[in-house]
């Protein structure tokens, strides 16, 4: 691989980490568990990103198919958690208001 190009992927690379360390920050802080339920979905689909340049970088394949994996399992694992929460009613948005009318 060219050296330009190896250098570039690296701190795309870097900057991915980064963005995932804010996700992460978003999905502790989250108001809501739906936000947070948010969070995860978007980390798992910039790790996906992370894993798919390091392939690249690294030349090794097979590590798509485990990117593959992970997108399917993190889908899959997104739809369960969205179904036993509203099935369960603990994903109730609040609201800030004290009685009254809105």
């Amino acid at each position: 691989m060219d050296y330009f190009l190896e250098n570039f992927l690296t701190y795309v690379l870097w900057a991915k980490m980064v963005i995932v360390v804010f996700y992460l920050v978003h999905t502790v802080r989250g108001p809501s568990i739906w936000d947070r339920l948010l969070g995860l979905n978007l980390i798992a689909a910039k790790i996906i990103m992370i894993i798919i340049v390091f392939a690249s970088i690294t030349d090794i394949t097979f590590l798509l198919d485990l990117a593959i994996l992970y997108g399917l399992f993190g889908f899959i694992g997104t739809i369960f958690i969205a179904l036993f929460l509203s099935r369960h009613k603990l994903g109730k948005v609040r609201s800030n208001k004290k009685g009254g009318k809105a």
